[in-house]
């Protein structure tokens, strides 16, 4: 009895070599007698009919991402509620999530599919904006929720509570909240620490904060970070979700995050070993 039956392909990238790994991808998958449906970049690509977000996610039991992690951060969003499994087959430049290489990606999409695999699964957290009674929007993000300035080069000032206790009021460019899978993305750029991926825990890490004794902290995820916007100067603000979908905020708005129910679960290759990525993506040990 085969372990996946119906595989969704996901891509949001152009070029020459993303069309033909699709291209391989797809003969195989259906050599393979599998049903193979297609996101809509990635069908328009190989010229062939593509399957609404939403209704793949209910119809298929495993995902292949080709492309960036950029592009398996989209995919995961919406697969994680549906608590579908995602391969990602490493097209970009950095490749933290997409760990299955080109040149081996039959070989290990052949394992994968015979159960030979690795599974960790990924935190999620949600965010909702409130201006008083009012709800502004919400979303889910897979590496962090941001605040920050809105097109100015400003700082703005924020009130932060960790499950009710106050926990300080800061002036600086923004806040980072970070899964530990977006440990690695702008958390890191600003100082704040990688978390290995199996940790159950949130970072909340300052964007050029105006104090140096301002320091990123680490929390467990299930607590409830609660944000409030100043009130003494006019704030115009954005909160992002990894980096998109974006929520306008001003001056006495509140934000209310905490770790979101489903986790996305990523597949990855019998070898697959966490502290190489990081050596070989950080560059770690490198002589200059």
């Amino acid at each position: 009895m085969k372990l996946f039956t119906t595989v969704g392909i996901f891509s949001k990238q152009d070029g020459e070599a993303v069309q033909a790994t699709l291209e391989t991808l797809y003969d195989f998958l259906v050599t393979q007698g599998l049903k193979v449906l297609m996101s809509t970049h990635a069908a328009h690509l190989l010229n062939s009919t593509a399957t609404a977000d939403e209704e793949l996610a209910k119809q298929i039991d495993l995902a292949i991402v080709v492309g960036g992690d950029g592009s398996l951060l989209t995919a995961g969003r919406l697969l994680a509620a549906h608590q579908v499994p995602i391969v990602g087959v490493n097209l970009g430049r950095v490749g933290f999530l997409v760990d299955v290489l080109p040149a081996q990606m039959l070989e290990q999409i052949t394992a994968i599919l015979n159960g030979d695999y690795l599974e960790d699964e990924r935190c999620l957290l949600k965010a909702c904006a409130w201006r008083g009674e009012d709800k502004l929007g919400e979303n889910i993000a897979l590496n962090d929720v941001v605040l920050h300035a809105r097109n100015k080069v400003r700082m703005i000032e924020f009130t932060t509570y960790i499950d009710g206790f106050f926990v300080n009021t800061q002036r600086a460019d923004g806040l980072v909240i970070s899964t530990p899978t977006g440990s690695t993305a702008y958390a890191l750029s600003s100082g704040g620490p990688i978390l290995h991926t199996s940790l159950e825990a949130s970072i909340l890490v300052p964007i050029s904060p105006h104090t140096l004794t301002s320091r990123p902290i680490v929390i467990p995820n299930q607590s409830l970070i609660e944000i409030e916007m100043g009130n003494d100067r006019p704030v115009e603000a954005l909160l992002s979700f990894d980096g998109h979908h974006d929520i306008p905020l001003v001056s006495g708005d509140q934000i209310k995050i905490t770790a979101s129910p489903k986790k996305m679960r990523l597949l990855h290759p019998r070898h697959y070993d966490y502290y190489h990525i990081l050596r070989s993506k950080l560059h770690w040990g490198t002589q200059l």
